[in-house]
């Protein structure tokens, strides 16, 4: 017990209990056991990694979690496919994997079972969708075809002397449309799934974004939330667009401490869409940027609702809209126990299909020559959100406008008109309409401050360079 005492006290110093012992450090406790057992489950069963390896390059270096690490116990059970945490011998939680819906935490208070996949080929009645896009590579890895683009990904798999860890396990640089050039680091490879963490905001824009275009869902309109149905709620008034700039006024700001919204939600809530709904509403909504999860959870559940109410119909409808014409074909998407996907945090492709993915932005929403975005759309999502200090658009990070990082980025060789998915440790893909340029950067950054942006940077200005992009 007097160790499980000062793992607490290291809980507090760390940041994970911001507030203090009044505020049940237990509960951001199980934020961590959550937190270690749901990415091991995914990455053991889903991406097929070791789950050692991952908790040393993933959960071991967390701020907060890292302090924990001597009395953190897990185990992986693959009989069952399940992970299992503790801390101290207490504060148990278990993630479990269920095919075609990667893994799910396994809470007593979930009142609906988890949900189960649509099949394969079931697209509105079971005809499978062809690909509209054409493929992007061959069957083989692309190497550099020369060598000032050679050495950009020599740098960006460097180590740099003196830390933090960079962890790059994956680039991929697309030019016109095709693989210029790609690199794997040892255990990974083409076929290999990748965790999104945020990159899974920007997905959910692309299905918001195809609502709008269906004529399903207005931006500027309320948010059709039937907890805010009432004219009388102040909450009433939040639009779409307001949850996909984070700045719908809802107490719901993401700091990471353990007791803060996101964390609580994503590991602690078996219906996080609900948790996050029923927010208070601290400023009026438009008026202050704060970077947000549980936002983005709120729209997921939307989308849900508005193709059918169940995991099963969000699967067919990414499929079918999404996935399987741009030819993304390693996706697995992860849900709470309400069928509502964690689009903030938990999906599963490979590099290349998150090229593709990136390559319908530079493209303008246009795969194939199918139109999947509405028009506009990728203008809109790229534009600053007024008083977002990061450079955030509407479910991307932008460099465009007079944001102050994103000012940086573009003086340190981002062009200016890009704009990036971007998750934890350095999840990343940067797109350059006017250099006709897609960079896919996937990894495990120990920077936990910036997640290793500098690198992201000199990797974007180095291949731009390298491939003789036009002029800003």
């Amino acid at each position: 017990m007097r160790k499980l005492a000062l793992a607490l006290a290291l809980l507090v110093v760390a940041g994970l209990v911001a507030a203090g012992l009044a505020l049940q450090p237990g509960k951001a406790v199980r934020v961590a056991t959550g937190l270690v057992s749901h990415t091991l489950c995914s990455e053991t069963f889903v991406a097929g990694l070791d789950p050692d390896q991952t908790f040393a390059e993933t959960v071991r270096t967390m701020p907060g979690v890292r302090r924990l690490v001597p009395w953190i116990h897990y185990r992986v059970d693959r009989a069952v496919r399940e992970v299992s945490t503790t801390l101290g011998g207490r504060f148990e939680m278990r993630a479990v994997y269920h095919n075609g819906v990667g893994c799910a935490m396994e809470l007593p208070s979930a009142s609906a079972p988890a949900p189960s996949p649509a099949p394969a080929t079931a697209r509105d009645g079971g005809a499978a969708t062809p690909d509209a896009s054409p493929d992007i590579a061959g069957p083989m890895v692309v190497e550099p075809a020369s060598e000032p683009l050679r050495a950009a990904l020599d740098h960006a798999f460097d180590e740099p002397a003196g830390g933090p860890v960079r962890g790059t396990k994956a680039v991929v640089v697309v030019h016109d449309g095709r693989v210029v050039a790609e690199r794997y680091a040892r255990g990974y490879g083409l076929d290999t799934p990748m965790l999104s963490w945020s990159m899974n905001k920007s997905v959910v824009n692309a299905l918001v974004g195809i609502l709008v275009r269906q004529g399903r869902l207005a931006v500027g309109e309320p948010a059709p939330v039937p907890a805010w149905r009432d004219p009388s709620d102040p909450r009433h008034a939040i639009t779409i667009e307001q949850l996909m700039r984070m700045t719908s006024g809802l107490a719901l700001d993401e700091t990471n401490s353990g007791f803060d919204p996101s964390s609580r939600m994503l590991y602690t809530e078996p219906d996080m869409a609900g948790f996050a709904q029923s927010a208070a509403l601290t400023v009026p909504p438009g008026t202050r940027y704060h970077y947000s999860s549980p936002s983005t959870l709120i729209l997921s559940r939307i989308v849900r609702d508005a193709v059918g109410g169940h995991a099963e119909d969000v699967i067919r409808f990414a499929q079918r809209e999404l996935f399987g014409p741009l030819g993304m074909r390693g996706v697995t998407l992860e849900f709470d126990a309400t069928g509502t996907q964690v689009g903030s945090s938990y999906m599963y492709a490979t590099a290349r299909d998150w090229a593709r993915f990136g390559l319908l932005y530079a493209q303008d929403g246009v795969a194939g020559g199918r139109r999947i975005l509405p028009e506009g759309w990728v203008a809109f999502s790229a534009s600053p959100t007024p008083g977002a200090r990061d450079g955030y658009g509407a479910g991307f990070f932008t460099n465009r406008g007079e944001s102050e990082f994103g000012r940086l980025r573009v003086r340190g060789g981002m062009p200016a008109d890009s704009f990036f998915a971007s998750g934890t440790q350095g999840q990343r893909i940067v797109i350059a309409p006017a250099q006709r340029l897609v960079v896919v950067r996937l990894g495990r950054s120990q920077d936990w401050e910036a997640f290793d942006i500098r690198g992201l940077i000199r990797l974007v200005a180095e291949a731009d360079r390298a491939l003789g992009a036009p002029a800003r």
